[in-house]
């Protein structure tokens, strides 16, 4: 008998020295010069459960079971060595971001704090407090307002890691703002002009469908939702122009005063002659209406191109910071919006709004408009995509830290990470 149990200990330790176990290098000029999310591609190692540590310390990941990927975040306080070993298990701590879904929205929070929210349920504007706050009459229209402008399928709010709104919604003038969104202007389907983004004119609009994936965890939160581009000029009944898949995810940097926001749109049609993106200055990729208390005198741009927020409208970036005075008023924030390599017209063309808007207060509207100069053909039944990354801070961000953002999100793709 105890020679049975000892040969089952002999046994169980030659299985344990032949786990599996990889040393992990993020390649010098890689790119990550500052804190990113980077992946190693685990499709040829037989491993199913892991264990990630960096000169020790456990680090954590997401595993994509699909692309067989593992997703964290290197930060540059660390050694650009990194060990992946087979785990006995994968343990599931409790997820320090978080996607829940909340009356009709889903919050992404770090830290049971929510600092953006994706509205799926239906939003009808507070017509009557939002003219009345302006001290307007309401206009008559044979269809109510609230009705005219419902909308789901957008990011409202957004937060700063303290606290601060950055995004507004529904302004009185232009009701048809929602946040972070990015619905197509000028768009033409055979021969009929449909614009699915200034909903007053009832020809279209971007509604959310269904959520594909929901994700919380230790190295991001997010979700999939898809979104339907109607068309409401079809004479029987709404026809659906284009199919949309949103991905959004928040990345924790470590930083108390920083987090990331990846926004990913890919999108089809299924219209036998496709749609037509017509050429125009608003329309498509990623656009921001701004807080109301940002206006000409207390927020600012800096594109890559070293262009201000007198010079940026119409110019072309790889990225572009807009920040602006803080809510106490004592220090700033901001987004830096960043464009991928692999968008249409990229370095992608702006609309930024100039600083005697509004009547010449000023207030802040920035979008990455890929259609701005040229128009884009989508063809039936044809995958497209737009990739952007946003950095959301509390304080400073700098020149160099901006680039560094960009430089690790363009060439994310090609991060060499070698296995010994």
């Amino acid at each position: 008998m105890r020679n049975v149990f000892l040969l089952c200990l002999l046994l169980l330790i030659a299985s344990c020295e032949q786990k599996e176990k990889h040393l992990i290098k993020i390649q010098e000029g890689s790119g990550i010069l500052i804190s990113s999310p980077v992946y190693i591609d685990v499709s040829q190692l037989e491993m199913e459960t892991f264990k990630l540590t960096n000169k020790g310390e456990p680090i954590a990941f997401e595993y994509d079971s699909i692309t067989r990927q593992i997703w964290f975040v290197h930060q540059v306080d660390r050694s650009l060595e990194y060990t992946l070993e087979e785990a006995d298990n994968t343990l599931k701590d409790s997820p320090r971001l978080t996607a829940r879904k909340n009356d009709g929205n889903i919050e992404l929070a770090i830290d049971n704090n929510a600092v953006a929210q994706y509205r799926y349920g239906m939003n009808y504007p507070d017509i009557e407090a939002i003219f009345e706050k302006e001290g307007v009459p309401i206009p008559e229209r044979e269809v109510p307002l609230d009705s005219i402008f419902r909308k789901s399928g957008y990011l409202h709010p957004i937060m700063t890691p303290k606290g601060d709104t950055l995004t507004r919604i529904n302004p009185i003038d232009h009701l048809h703002h929602y946040g972070l969104w990015g619905p197509w202007t000028h768009t033409r389907i055979d021969t009929t002009r449909v614009d699915f983004w200034n909903l007053g004119e009832g020809m279209g609009t971007v509604l959310f469908k269904e959520f594909q994936t929901t994700t919380s965890g230790n190295a991001f939160t997010g979700f999939v939702a898809s979104q339907e581009h109607l068309d409401y000029k079809t004479k029987k009944e709404p026809q659906v122009a284009l199919n949309e898949d949103l991905e959004v995810r928040l990345w924790n940097l470590g930083d108390s005063k920083r987090y990331m926001l990846d926004y990913k749109s890919s999108f089809s049609s299924p219209l036998q002659h496709g749609i037509l993106f017509e050429a125009y200055r608003y329309g498509g990729g990623i656009g921001l209406r701004f807080d109301e208390r940002w206006k000409a005198d207390n927020c600012s741009v800096l594109t890559s191109e070293g262009h201000d927020r007198l010079s940026a409208d119409g110019t072309k970036a790889r990225w572009c910071i807009v920040s602006g005075e803080s809510s106490d008023g004592l220090s700033t924030s901001g987004i830096l919006f960043m464009s991928h390599p692999e968008n249409r017209m990229h370095p992608e063309p702006m609309r930024i709004w100039p600083i005697d808007a509004n009547g010449g207060r000023g207030d802040m509207f920035f979008e990455f408009c890929p259609i701005r100069y040229d128009e884009w053909k989508i063809e039936p039944n044809m995958q497209y995509g737009l990739n952007y990354r946003m950095v959301i801070f509390d304080g400073e961000l700098s020149v160099q830290e901006a680039e560094a953002y960009w430089q690790a999100f363009a060439s994310q793709k090609g991060i060499i990470i070698n296995s010994d």
